[in-house]
């Protein structure tokens, strides 16, 4: 009885819904072994690509609630992860920045995400994951160059 409807099967878009909802199960296992969540690993590589920003600024880049994010930032300056700081040109600002250990739990967080990456499309070769990637890639993109409810903004 656990047979999925072959109407469901042949849309597209549930598929990419199931197969992310089971990746982002899997790497929130993952990640939470270690207390921490997606959105740690979002405000860390945001940091480490990026450099240092403003808490709104960095709330908008991720799309994530700026109370949220003020959490987020709160749980990575308590792990030693980030650390919070005064902007030099405008003091009322604050500044968040991935410390040397933030950057290194990026890494490994990174290499435990590609775990489950590779765990979520072990039926896949390489060329086909890099295919698919590409393709998703591609998507992505689209999809967050048009304005509107798809992109949430």
């Amino acid at each position: 009885m656990d047979e999925t409807p072959p109407t469901l099967t042949a849309l597209t878009t549930y598929l990419l819904s199931k197969v992310g909802k089971a990746s982002r199960v899997r790497l929130a296992e993952q990640l939470g072994g270690r207390g921490l969540r997606l959105w740690h690993m979002a405000v860390l590589a945001a940091l480490t690509d990026f450099g240092p920003h403003a808490q709104r600024d960095l709330a908008a880049r991720l799309d994530i609630d700026p109370s949220d994010v003020v959490k987020v930032i709160d749980e990575l300056t308590a792990a030693g992860y980030a650390e919070r700081t005064r902007d030099p040109v405008d003091r009322r600002r604050v500044r968040v920045t991935a410390t040397p250990a933030g950057r290194a739990a990026l890494t490994s967080l990174t290499a435990e995400a590609a775990a489950v990456r590779d765990t979520v499309l072990a039926p896949l070769d390489e060329r086909e994951r890099a295919l698919l990637h590409d393709l998703l890639l591609r998507v992505y993109a689209d999809l967050t160059d048009r304005p509107g409810p798809a992109t949430g903004r």
